[in-house]
């Protein structure tokens, strides 16, 4: 769906969004949809001030209660002789603040939202309405709400030429082909989003930046997209690469204390403010993952982050210097190298020699956003330079918006874990509070912003987070799934807790115990491959030999990662007795019949957690589809065809991880299930015609063999030996990016199922990314009928087949 219209200042245009969007999820959780028997006696929505703020609160009120009512409330900037909502400015409360109050105005009850500024007001009419549209009463109002820190940013990693790193929802709503967006409707709409969180500034291209960003000639381009966002408080923020002086200034170095480069850069950031005057700040990614930086000079990460600093302290600029700096080189073979020391190694030392608009950004722990990461121990180490802590919603290493991953879990185990910094308590939600909170995101050009409905939740529980980190998972739940699906009580409690679960049962099939996520980190970051992050120096090495599994980073013994936090955290992590179990193989390499807290061994407990987690995603298969009917049409079958998508992709996982296991083991599962698989027919042990074995890699990923179709067409068949009865075929086949191939079931003579094999997903090779699953249900079959699966290539897709399951 293309969102082409010209953004206007006018009320119909507000009024009429939510019918042009239908439930595509495009207005996600502003959809506003109608509450029975809400009657509002306000009539008018007055404004008193003149600011693009506080009209863009007007218009949002406006058409809000026209899409939850019914009614159309009068614009008004003075105060009226009826019931009104009015909005106003306080000098009283702080920067960002608001509150909301009923009160009476002689014979008229008035709801008055005042903001400590323009963006407070605009924050607090988001809150009544959000009150509104989750059925919340609103008669008696009487609260004040201040957000837990100032900073409250999001980072894109789009490029300049429309693509996106990391982008699983289509291309950058911000730029194309080297330029902004013609149309910046829907950079607007976005910043509404973004708005009605309380989010104040958001980044517009990758860390991985294009020089391009700062030559004088694309200032016009960046202020097309700010000006799009200035509407709703949204302050616009750039990343630039480090190397810039040289690579776009024309140079003969970029070394931070050389006069000229410091020329170079107050120059240049004075020339951005000339165009956008309200430019938040700016990002930096230095030396690390191959982006030059300071290290080629000899200088330390406080002199790259300071030059830039200087240059922007006038206009009252920030510079945010991403703690994530590592050698992704680094020997493999020495057992004492650990990446998981490096944000600390980099940064520990540098404590108080950074100026004081410098912000050092430490991804909430010490790897890159895997499933089970202690918190950074860096966040306890700093005690006079800035820092935020920097969360990913864009599910790199969670599924890529091909599973539902709600990662607030996650999140909460970080924000509310007590550091013990001094001895005191000294959550990391305290720690960083005093300058904010960053999150990665990647919304793009798909109708629903993510490609998945349920990824939304996501954004929306990083923005409530950041204004209260104190909210549980199950607050934000429920208050997305009542905004974004309706106030049906089996909708809300069906939908809530799915996603609460969603980030334990993810680790479950991926990496439990502090294994990580396993995938292919040196690949697409998506498909499972057991060994990809050993031999490496990208990698996290789990250690997994014959013996045992696990990264030994003890003081004692290991790398002397534990040594880095506190003293009473790093006595709890040390010791394997206190070691909690959901870390235990991220700290310490243990045997594989080692007991933990649970009772269970090592080895069990990881074959136990991918079956639990499998059969958890096949449960929400059956649970969503107990909310046909109550969920419109178009998202039902979405989100249904999505959470099918990811049962087969975690019946790959739980195979994979656990096959591997138990080769490397030779243990076996106590309930007989690795390695037994009851109704399953292997594609190679088929009658074939055309088709032919093929090798698989990693070899877990499909029991080493699928087959492929070598020929134009291709089948293979087999006779069914079971009961008579009702059964589902599952047909485990390949989807691979590089063509469209089509599949066709027959039983007997007849066609009981054809597709295509038309997804998006990130590899073009035969393994456990392109490992999927058709289920086809209630097939009536008696022993002795011949079922045959048809292959029909596409371009270079080679319609792949694993094997078939009879249940």
């Amino acid at each position: 769906m293309k969102h082409s219209t010209p953004m206007k200042a006018s009320v119909f245009l507000f009024l009429t969004c939510t019918t042009v969007f239908a439930e595509s999820g495009y207005d996600a959780w502003l959809r506003y949809a109608p509450v029975p028997g809400l009657a509002l006696p306000q009539t008018a929505v007055v404004v008193q001030g003149q600011s693009d703020l506080l009209e863009s609160a007007q218009r949002e009120a406006i058409r809000a209660i026209k899409s939850i009512t019914g009614r159309t409330l009068r614009a008004r900037r003075e105060a009226v002789d009826e019931d009104s909502i009015v909005i106003s400015v306080s000098n009283s409360l702080p920067a960002d603040a608001f509150t909301l109050r009923t009160v009476r105005n002689g014979t008229h009850r008035n709801i008055a939202i005042s903001g400590g500024n323009d963006r407070g007001a605009l924050y607090g009419t988001f809150a009544l309405l959000r009150k509104l549209a989750g059925g919340e009463p609103i008669a008696t109002l009487d609260e004040r709400q201040l957000p837990a820190a100032p900073i409250r940013w999001l980072n894109h990693w789009d490029n300049l030429d429309g693509t996106i790193e990391r982008g699983y929802g289509g291309r950058s709503i911000f730029w194309d082909a080297n330029v902004a967006r013609a149309d910046m409707q829907r950079v607007s709409d976005y910043g509404r989003l973004l708005a009605s969180l309380g989010i104040n500034g958001t980044s517009i291209n990758n860390v991985n930046a294009n020089p391009r960003i700062l030559a004088p000639e694309f200032l016009p381009e960046i202020a097309k997209v700010a000006a799009a966002l200035r509407p709703w408080g949204v302050q616009t923020i750039i990343s630039v690469d480090f190397g810039s002086p040289q690579k776009i200034g024309g140079l003969d170095t970029f070394d931070p204390l050389d006069p000229k480069v410091i020329a170079w850069w107050k120059t240049t950031i004075d020339h951005i403010y000339t165009g956008v005057p309200d430019l938040a700040g700016i990002i930096i990614k230095a030396d690390s993952e191959g982006r030059v930086g300071p290290s080629a000079y000899g200088r330390t990460h406080a002199d790259a982050a300071n030059v830039v600093a200087r240059a922007l302290k006038p206009h009252g600029g920030r510079i945010f210097y991403r703690g994530f700096v590592y050698n992704n080189k680094m020997d493999w073979n020495d057992p004492k190298n650990d990446r998981g020391r490096a944000a600390y190694d980099n940064f520990k030392d540098l404590d108080g020699k950074f100026d004081d608009n410098v912000v050092i950004q430490i991804k909430n722990g010490p790897i890159d956003f895997q499933v089970r990461e202690p918190a950074s121990p860096l966040f306890a180490a700093l005690d006079k330079t800035n820092q935020v802590i920097e969360l990913q919603v864009t599910q790199e290493y969670m599924g890529q918006a091909h599973h539902t991953v709600f990662l607030v879990p996650m999140w909460k185990d970080v924000l509310d874990f007590d550091m013990r910094k001094n001895g005191t308590s000294s959550p990391v939600k305290k720690l960083v509070a005093k300058t904010g909170f960053v999150a990665v995101t990647n919304v793009g050009l798909d109708d629903n912003w993510f490609a998945n409905h349920m990824s939304q939740a996501n954004l929306y529980g990083f923005g409530r987070l950041a204004w209260n980190p104190d909210l549980t998972s199950r607050q934000i739940a429920d208050e997305w799934t009542k905004l974004t699906f309706g106030l049906d009580p089996t909708v809300v409690r069906t939908i809530s807790n799915l996603q609460v679960s969603s980030m334990r049962t993810y680790e479950n099939y991926t990496g439990p115990l502090g294994l990580q996520t396993l995938t292919d980190i040196v690949g697409n970051h998506y498909g499972v491959a057991v060994e990809a992050s050993e031999r490496n120096g990208w990698g996290q090495w789990h250690k997994a030999d014959a013996k045992g599994v696990g990264m030994d980073r003890t003081v004692a013994s290991g790398t002397g990662y534990i040594g880095q936090y506190p003293p009473e955290v790093a006595a709890m992590y040390e010791k394997l007795a206190t070691c909690p179990d959901d870390l235990l193989l991220f700290l310490h390499h243990v045997p594989y019949t080692y007991r933990l807290h649970s009772g269970k061994t090592a080895i069990q407990s990881l074959y136990d957690s991918h079956y639990t987690g499998a059969a958890a995603v096949e449960q929400y298969v059956t649970d969503w589809k107990s909310l046909a009917g109550k969920i419109d049409e178009r998202r039902y079958h979405e989100v249904l065809a999505q959470l099918e998508y990811q049962a087969g992709q975690a019946q790959v996982w739980r195979d994979a991880v656990n096959q591997w296991f138990f080769k490397e083991s030779a243990i076996a599962d106590e309930q007989g299930r690795v390695g037994h698989y009851p109704g399953r027919i292997e594609a190679e042990a088929m009658t074939l015609s055309g088709y032919a074995p093929v090798d698989v890699k990693p070899w877990e990923t499909a029991s080493g063999q699928a087959v492929a179709c070598l020929t134009t067409s291709c089948s293979a068949s087999f006779t069914f030996a079971g009961t008579s009865g009702w059964h589902s075929i599952k047909v485990r086949y390949f989807d691979a990016n590089n063509g469209e191939s089509r599949f066709v079931v027959r039983v007997g003579d007849q066609v009981i199922d054809e597709w295509r094999a038309a997804l998006r997903l990130p590899s073009a090779k035969l393994d456990g990314t392109t490992s999927t699953r058709r289920t086809i249900p209630n097939v009536a079959l008696r022993p002795g009928d011949r079922i045959t699966i048809e292959g029909y290539p596409q371009g270079q897709e080679q319609a792949a087949l694993d094997y078939v399951e009879i249940d």
